[in-house]
């Protein structure tokens, strides 16, 4: 196996303590937002034999499996990350697998530079994701009830937000969400920033339920996605809950410590809470309006200790194992490629010890033994 040498990404909505704390080192004042576990070539993970995705490229197979080669070609199909989220991500969605290979071959022949600020499809992959909390994790995701919505944008007591409050008393429910983020999305932006500027404010006011929406307009003022993320479910996530983002679902990551797992690809298209660019036309090509009630994940025990997040896509399958003192070792050979992640004690990866934050990549087919005390993450694929 390889210990893994990984890389923090300092994007400005990150911590500056969280990642630190876990480590066990002492933070820098900048913002470290995400550590990345896995073969991405923008960051791949460095290995005494050399970069995680130099090392696999060289032999697929041995250090893939057959069966994941086949599947998905030869490269990881994941990305591990930790991410601690210290402001608000960008609301954002996912294209499905369909999608991205339209989308990707569409900018391909127009001859979009791969990155340039207004490409919307860096790869011809789909981006589905998993994010379990570490520490408790705010969040939104998915559309909530129109009705639901228009309640809580009236109550703001705004007049300009009175003609979305109509919208979303509409009929069909998906056809009045797609007018309205339309309408949000495509409004003059002085009035919006107008708008959005007076709904904050309501929203301070008010306080609990509208809270978590003051918080987001102070660190986007003036910016429409504040008014859409008002049309989203809140969501908390306690320590061990995890939330599965699919295709076409919009959302963001609003604060927290977790760790995340996803497809290997880098296709986002943003609806708000962002100074990138936001593509109108192909967002709403790609967003599932239609209600939805985040389903939060808690994982499933087995008989060998191993607590499993259930998800309905197979590049990634993501799992922990809560070691307590005295347990017995446990098996994790697999036919395919994994990654180990500690996230706390000082469990052992056959004969290495891992601290919090520190990872190894086991090829296929590696006997291996997890030991010791801790908490690990798992994770692997389905082939």
């Amino acid at each position: 196996m390889d210990r893994l040498v990984n890389t923090v990404r300092p994007y400005a909505w990150g911590s500056t303590t969280a990642i630190p704390e876990l480590l066990g080192t002492t933070p820098t004042g900048e913002p470290q937002a995400e550590m990345w576990m896995g073969a991405h070539p923008g960051a791949p993970s460095h290995t005494e034999r050399g970069p995680l995705n130099e090392v696999i490229d060289a032999d697929p197979v041995r250090e893939l499996g057959a069966a994941a080669v086949e599947k998905f070609g030869p490269r990881l199909p994941f990305l591990l990350k930790l991410l601690a989220a210290g402001a608000p991500l960008s609301l954002q969605v996912h294209p499905d697998l369909a999608q991205a290979k339209a989308g990707f071959a569409a900018e391909e022949a127009a001859g979009v530079p791969i990155d340039a600020s207004h490409r919307n499809y860096k790869d011809a992959n789909h981006k589905p994701e998993l994010i379990c909390a570490l520490t408790p994790f705010n969040g939104l995701c998915g559309f909530r009830d129109p009705i639901e919505a228009a309640d809580a944008l009236s109550a703001l007591g705004v007049d300009s937000l009175k003609p979305y409050v109509d919208l979303l008393h509409a009929h069909p429910e998906e056809a009045a969400l797609r007018e309205v983020l339309t309408a949000l999305l495509t409004a003059d932006p002085a009035e919006m920033a107008h708008t959005v500027t007076e709904a904050a404010a309501a929203a301070e006011r008010l306080g609990g339920a509208h809270a978590p929406y003051a918080a987001i307009a102070h660190h986007y003022p003036n910016d429409p996605g504040v008014i859409a993320a008002m049309l989203l479910n809140f969501v908390q996530l306690q320590p061990g809950e995890a939330l599965f983002l699919g295709a076409g679902v919009p959302h963001a990551y609003l604060d927290g410590l977790g760790v995340e797992i996803m497809a290997n690809s880098d296709n986002v298209l943003r609806c708000g809470l962002t100074p990138k660019h936001v593509d109108v036309p192909e967002l709403l090509k790609i967003v599932r309006f239609e209600p939805t009630e985040p389903g939060i994940l808690r994982p499933e025990a087995s008989p060998t200790g191993e607590e499993v997040y259930d998800t309905p896509i197979d590049e990634f399958r993501l799992s922990r194992f809560v070691r307590a003192e005295g347990a017995a070792p446990t098996d994790v050979t697999a036919t395919t490629p994994q990654i180990l992640l500690a996230v706390a004690g000082r469990p052992k990866a056959g004969e290495v010890t891992l601290t919090a934050g520190e990872s190894v990549f086991i090829p296929a087919g590696e006997t291996t033994e997890l030991s010791g005390t801790g908490t690990v993450f798992r994770a692997t694929v389905v082939a």
